[in-house]
């Protein structure tokens, strides 16, 4: 696939998305009651939900469904509460109580914002509204709960919080290389891996797929971290959007630490071919994920 073609689509997904979610977060919706905490909920979510991400998830989750054959106008749904569900973890890691960052995709972090108690709260409420906008959604109740079941075990208590705590964990020990891939399989790749199961699920592809797209986001998700370690040491503020040196600063093992910046480099390259590999079973309805896969092993923010 043509960078030009690569990024048409890019765009296409994006633009899905990003007008699903006006319309989720729209405040005359059927879906809200009014209240004045309704009011400050809605400022405190669109504040975050609206910056400017990339939205790899809710687009995995979008490419894959496509990936399958299937409609991705009917995947928006799921696709946009997984982004809810992304944003709201991006509010609480930047709680002072977790990693104390002052700000998110070049602003403030929503605690400085709005506080510490309404960023909180805006991170519950993305969380629960997620699965909200899910069982609304036009699906088969069988493909709502199999979406549920997934997306609650990735974002719970074995998945990405498991992940989290042990983030935290790691601040204050030694840890090898193994120990590090495992915080990151939970903490960012739990996430990446759902992404791209819901759109198999969506599109109703066999097991197969299904597994094929799990070792993706397995093998993409673990590449991301390690880019993005990579990319806390290379670098800027203005890149970023966010401080940078922050793991050198809280004595966190990362992989450049262990491994060193070229090894590291390599690593993350490895971890991408072996993704793409993971792709075959989708022959040509891939190339899409497949240059997604090298531009994030290649990006510089």
């Amino acid at each position: 696939m043509t960078k030009e073609k690569f990024n048409l689509k890019y765009n296409e997904y994006l633009d899905l998305i990003n007008h699903k979610l006006e319309l989720i977060f729209d405040s005359d919706s059927f879906r809200f009651r009014k209240s004045d905490g309704l009011e400050r909920m809605l400022e405190c979510m669109k504040y975050s939900v609206f910056s400017s991400g990339k939205r790899i998830r809710p687009v995995l989750c979008l490419a894959f469904c496509d990936a399958c054959g299937g409609d991705i106008l009917s995947a928006c749904d799921v696709a946009c509460a997984i982004e809810m569900i992304h944003t709201y973890s991006l509010i609480h890691d930047d709680l002072p109580c977790m990693d104390n960052d002052d700000f998110r995709r070049g602003r403030p972090s929503s605690h400085k914002q709005f506080g510490e108690a309404d960023a909180l709260l805006a991170g519950d409420s993305l969380l629960t509204f997620a699965f909200e906008v899910v069982c609304v959604s036009q699906f088969s109740d069988d493909i709502k709960c199999k979406c549920i079941f997934e997306i609650a075990k990735s974002a719970g208590p074995s998945g990405m919080i498991a992940g989290q705590v042990m983030d935290l964990q790691n601040e204050s020990r030694l840890c090898d290389i193994d120990r590090i891939m495992q915080t990151d399989n939970l903490k960012t790749g739990e996430l990446i891996c759902v992404s791209s199961k819901a759109g198999c699920i969506i599109a109703g592809a066999d097991t197969d797929k299904i597994n094929s797209a799990d070792i993706f986001g397995q093998k993409i998700g673990l590449a991301f971290q390690v880019v993005d370690d990579i990319l806390d040491v290379t670098s800027t503020y203005e890149e970023l959007g966010k401080p940078i040196g922050s793991d050198i600063n809280n004595n966190k093992q990362t992989y450049v630490s262990l491994l060193g910046l070229k090894e590291a480099d390599g690593f993350a390259k490895q971890l991408t071919r072996e993704a793409v590999q993971a792709l075959d079973i989708f022959g040509d309805r891939a190339d899409f994920l497949k240059e997604l896969a090298f531009t994030l092993c290649a990006r510089r923010k």
